[in-house]
């Protein structure tokens, strides 16, 4: 149920998404289950594999070298999802950043309903 809950979560960060950026744009809640799908499925598959493969620029840059592959993969997800486009690498790497804080935000209010189930 947690998993479920996190995706609605996840899809809902990336329905307000819009509202603070003008260069991410999502048809439909619909739309955004399947980018939230589709981007938790690249973060976990597809992401370690980067990092690993861009430890040197990672450690070169102190860490900062982890937005770029972050933004990249974001604009990548809405490069192939009918409905949910990313105007650009700038507009990507921004999105990631606001799309992580605000689900991390809406994450969070998941987990204090799981712990008071008995």
């Amino acid at each position: 149920m947690r998993i479920v809950l996190t995706w609605l979560a996840n899809a809902l960060a990336l329905v307000a998404l819009p509202y603070i950026l003008t260069g991410v744009h999502v048809a439909s809640f619909g739309t955004a289950l399947v980018a939230a799908l589709i981007l938790g499925l690249v973060n976990t598959l597809i992401r370690p594999i980067l990092v690993i493969l861009t430890l040197p620029a990672t450690l070169l840059t102190l860490g900062l070298f982890i937005f770029v592959i972050n933004g990249l993969l974001f604009w990548f997800v809405g490069s192939f999802v009918k409905g949910f486009t990313v105007d650009g690498f700038w507009t990507g790497v921004f999105g990631a950043i606001v799309y992580s804080v605000i689900s991390w935000a809406l994450s969070s209010l998941v987990r204090p309903l799981e712990r008071r189930r008995p």
